[in-house]
């Protein structure tokens, strides 16, 4: 018997009373989550497993929570990689608020047109005209992202013939590098510090060393190296006899080199030119299991540099400054000074060699200035693209923390260092060379930088391998015996 025509069994006009009060009933009782749409860039060409993809876009709806007893299943997996953290919610969304609202942005951006921008180097795949597995969810009160595993779209089953909701099936993200920049912080900082995180220590805030010059007359004015020696297996000690009473006895270092397998004296910097001598002093070179150099000096009893005593180190020098001293007022020798720093990119100055004292200068104060450090310059942005301007590497920003400069009292101090963390480089940055931000075009200098993991909390990768290391041999060796 066919149906009572007299009943409509879902009119149009019950469809959409219907529409409302599930549309009504999600405003009422939902909460507001973000959808965010997955753009797939690179796909593997077997089996098509995504292997680049990037969330730019979010959608804020409304949503019922279906789950009352908290989070499905009931208890963590304990894998043999670790606890799994395999939380899961269900989701109720209105059917027409998303082909409304969210549908017709994607299929303009799948499209390659949105806001007139050409933007095809992405996809969306299929079933945009509704929530697609592999998008995901942002899930406010428990401050979560969520995957959608799976969406139910027939569900209540065609009521009145047709259909109003979808049932999403969401399972807790498990972060994969994906790039994730919505412009929502609260969104975006949810996976700030996951994945595998390069930890770059930049020269940031930098101060320029100062330092004061003595002068005296009676000083060492030049050296001369008669023997270089060999042997050396260290840096020898370089001595001077002492200066008569009043004066201040000079002092040098020796710089080692190697030619043909052979160690000997390149060449000998004075570090203190001393001061009050009558006659040039004798030279002794001990140490440093090497024999037969000897060497021999001249003095000045022209007022010359003394010493130069470093007043503040300063901070931030990627390479030894230039040092500019004033002429002497006869003009006839000007002191050659040289700058010694540690090491590490961005120390300050530790000592100030003088390698000529310089003639004719007298006993009032000397100018001396040396050429500014190099400096950080801008903010890096949170996702933004890091280029190193030597190596090429390219990495996105994830955390910006500038180094403080703080005044007390008239002195001036740095606090902490300058730190950039980036995730997906394309290669390793080098050390000392610039890298650039593509969108606030901040500027730095790599000082050092490491590799951090900055995995799942609850996984115990490095604790397995570390326990599999003890009990397995993995040293090469020969099964069919030594020869």
């Amino acid at each position: 018997m066919v149906l009572n025509s007299y009943f409509l069994q879902g009119s149009t006009g019950e469809q959409s009373l219907m529409k409302d009060l599930v549309n009504e009933h999600l405003k009422i009782y939902g909460i507001e989550i973000y959808y965010l749409p997955r753009k797939i860039f690179k796909t593997d060409n077997i089996i098509k497993e995504i292997q680049s993809s990037k969330f730019d876009d979010q959608f804020l709806i409304e949503a019922y929570l279906n789950n009352v007893d908290g989070y499905a299943p009931d208890s963590d997996v304990m894998t043999k990689f670790g606890l799994r953290l395999k939380n899961e919610i269900n989701l109720t969304i209105s059917r027409e608020r998303f082909e409304d609202f969210i549908s017709p942005f994607l299929e303009g951006i799948s499209s390659g047109i949105r806001d007139g921008v050409q933007s095809g180097d992405f996809t969306f795949g299929d079933l945009i005209e509704r929530p697609k597995e592999g998008d995901l969810i942002y899930f406010p009160l428990g401050e979560r992202l969520f995957e959608i595993k799976r969406v139910e779209h027939e569900k209540p089953f065609y009521q009145l013939g047709t259909l109003y909701t979808y049932d999403l099936s969401c399972e807790l993200f498990e972060y994969e590098n994906e790039l994730i920049e919505t412009g929502v912080d609260e969104v975006d900082n949810t996976v700030s510090e996951e994945g595998y995180i390069t930890t770059v220590n930049l020269v940031g805030i930098a101060e320029t060393a100062t330092a004061t010059v003595g002068v005296s007359s009676g000083h060492v004015s030049e050296i001369f190296l008669n023997n270089d020696g060999s042997g050396f297996t260290s840096v020898p000690t370089i001595t001077f006899s002492d200066a008569p009473e009043g004066g201040h006895n000079a002092s040098a270092v020796a710089i080692t080199t190697e030619r043909a397998n052979v160690t000997s004296i390149f060449r000998i910097e004075m570090t203190n030119a001393g001061a009050g001598y009558t006659s040039p002093p004798t030279i002794t070179i001990v140490g440093g299991g090497g024999s037969g150099a000897a060497a021999t000096c001249s003095i000045s009893t022209t007022f010359g540099v003394q010493n130069v005593v470093v007043g503040a180190a300063g901070s931030g020098y990627s390479s030894p400054p230039t040092i500019t001293i004033d002429t002497p007022p006869s003009g006839i020798n000007t002191a050659v000074l040289n700058p010694i720093f540690n090491a590490s990119i961005g120390a300050g100055i530790n000592t100030v060699r003088i390698l000529n004292a310089g003639i004719g200068y007298t006993s009032g104060p000397i100018s001396l200035e040396f050429s500014g450090p190099t400096t950080g310059v801008g903010t890096f942005f949170y996702n933004e693209v890091v280029t190193g301007q030597s190596s090429g590497v390219t990495a996105v920003v994830r955390n910006y923390e500038p180094g403080r400069r703080v005044s007390a009292a008239g002195t001036v101090s740095i606090t902490g260092e300058t730190i950039l963390r980036v995730s997906l480089n394309t290669g390793q940055f080098f050390e000392g060379e610039t890298i650039v931000g593509g969108s606030s075009t901040a500027t730095y200098i790599v000082k050092t930088h490491d590799l951090d993991s900055y995995d799942q909390a609850f996984e115990s990768n490095e604790e397995i391998e570390l326990e599999a290391d003890s009990l397995l041999d993995f040293s090469e060796s020969n099964p069919f015996g030594e020869y």
